[in-house]
């Protein structure tokens, strides 16, 4: 989870930097200008970063943190692969938001909603096998540990 929080905070990097490039090319004035057509860019900015650097194996945060993605067999994961991953972690925020739109949610509530989903959803990875997150487990990807093998010491005569 410490991961999941500081990738978020460099997501916020991703975010301010692709969110100016549209306000600049799209002329907005204010944040809520073209709304749904921002929310859908920066839902592909977003596709676009975690795709590319899972497919590498890391993103920023999973290297400071030494995790590795993999598929199944412990290979490296390809492009389709991470994307699908990528579609599958929204299930950690949509079903909430599309409650809480559906019950017209106050902020308080939607708050609420987010934590008690979030909080079931990692609690469901204690009862897989592997422990892995259901989006994990159907995306056909798993997360390792990264062991880092000390570079050997050499002596000068």
């Amino acid at each position: 989870m410490a991961c999941w929080l500081y990738e978020g905070m460099l997501m916020f990097a991703v975010v301010f930097l692709a969110d100016y490039l549209f306000s600049s090319l799209s002329q907005s004035r204010h944040g809520l200008d073209n709304r749904l057509l921002r929310q859908s860019y920066l839902f592909v900015v977003f596709g676009i970063y975690f795709t590319w650097f899972w497919h590498k194996g890391q993103t920023l945060a999973m290297k400071t943190w030494q995790i590795r993605i993999v598929d199944r067999q412990g290979l490296p994961v390809s492009q389709p692969r991470a994307l699908w991953r990528y579609v599958l972690a929204w299930l950690w925020l949509l079903p909430p938001l599309a409650l809480a739109g559906a019950l017209r949610a106050s902020g308080g509530e939607l708050l609420v909603l987010l934590i008690g989903w979030v909080l079931v959803w990692a609690l469901l990875s204690r009862f897989h096998p592997q422990r892995q997150f259901l989006h994990d487990a159907l995306a056909g990807t798993r997360l390792i540990a990264v062991v880092a093998v000390p570079a050997p010491r050499t002596t000068t005569p």
